[in-house]
């Protein structure tokens, strides 16, 4: 599992059938700093996810990656590497809150 911010949506009106209706949002992965254990950094590439979850731009989320993405449900037999697992309401570090979602 990883954590990212949702940086934007995509739209693609000609795609694998078994992704029809379904929604695709860019996320960005977050990174604990090395230099500031109590703060993220932003990584450097970015990654389509297939979001069943109702997540928004802004929101930080948790997602999985590789053969696990196909774990979610009714993904079996798409064609997905990352997919959304869970929307992030809090992240301590060393015993710091480092993200709300309420802040």
């Amino acid at each position: 599992m990883f954590l990212a911010r949702v940086e934007g949506s995509v739209v693609a009106t000609k795609k694998d059938a078994s992704l029809s209706g379904r929604k695709l949002l860019l996320l960005r992965p977050q990174l604990v700093d090395e230099k500031d254990p109590t703060r993220f950094r932003p990584g450097v590439n970015t990654i389509v996810a297939v979001d069943g979850l109702g997540a928004g731009v802004g929101e930080l989320v948790m997602f999985c990656q590789g053969s696990s993405a196909r774990l979610a449900p009714n993904l079996k037999d798409a064609p997905v590497d990352a997919v959304f697992i869970g929307i992030v309401d809090t992240v301590d570090v060393l015993g710091k809150q480092v993200y709300s979602a309420k802040a």
